[in-house]
């Protein structure tokens, strides 16, 4: 038992040190021309606008967290967490290199300039902006849909059961008893 955990240990010791290396060769063969095209996909397609909001509401939480501890700090404390964000609102640029690297891993060059291409065309604007409307009625329809089916399959089965089951039940009058049983 010992000797089967310890071999896993090792194992995924040297899985994560192995990814982990090619995590940073990989950062390292992305040419900086590849990486310029990567940041501006992810500006095309706002791959990273949903994250703006996160320290702005932590900030809130932690200010309403610590009002609520000490409300005759209220100024003290709004001062010192709205500094405080500030001064981490700089690390927003770490999301983009990692966001850009993660797009740059996975595209080539090629790609991602095809991508902002069509992103900041008027019909992949578009599509930024009408597409979750879409979605959310595909959704809707694929739903609606959904029910049909599994109503249409089930009453389709059940039909069938139903004149096999008859087909074998004892004809009318026939309950396989005796005349004059149980009487």
């Amino acid at each position: 038992m010992k000797l089967a955990r310890c071999a896993r240990l090792v194992a995924l010791t040297a899985a994560m040190a192995l990814t982990a290396f090619s995590m940073r060769a990989t950062a390292q063969e992305i040419s900086d021309s590849h990486l310029k095209a990567a940041y501006a996909a992810i500006d095309a397609i706002a791959a990273t606008n949903d994250f703006d909001a996160i320290l702005p509401q932590a900030a809130q939480r932690l200010k309403a967290e610590l009002i609520q501890q000490s409300p005759n700090m209220v100024e003290l404390i709004n001062a010192t967490v709205d500094q405080k964000a500030l001064e981490l609102a700089s690390r927003r640029a770490d999301l983009e290199r990692e966001a850009a690297l993660a797009y740059a891993r996975v595209f080539s060059e090629e790609d991602l300039s095809a991508i902002t291409e069509f992103y900041t065309s008027p019909a992949g604007k578009k599509l930024l902006s009408d597409g979750p409307i879409v979605t959310r009625e595909v959704l809707q329809a694929a739903e609606i849909w959904q029910r049909g089916l599994v109503r249409d399959l089930a009453n389709a089965v059940g039909e069938q059961l139903q004149a096999a089951s008859g087909a074998q039940a004892p004809a009318e009058g026939e309950t396989g008893a005796e005349p004059g049983a149980g009487q």
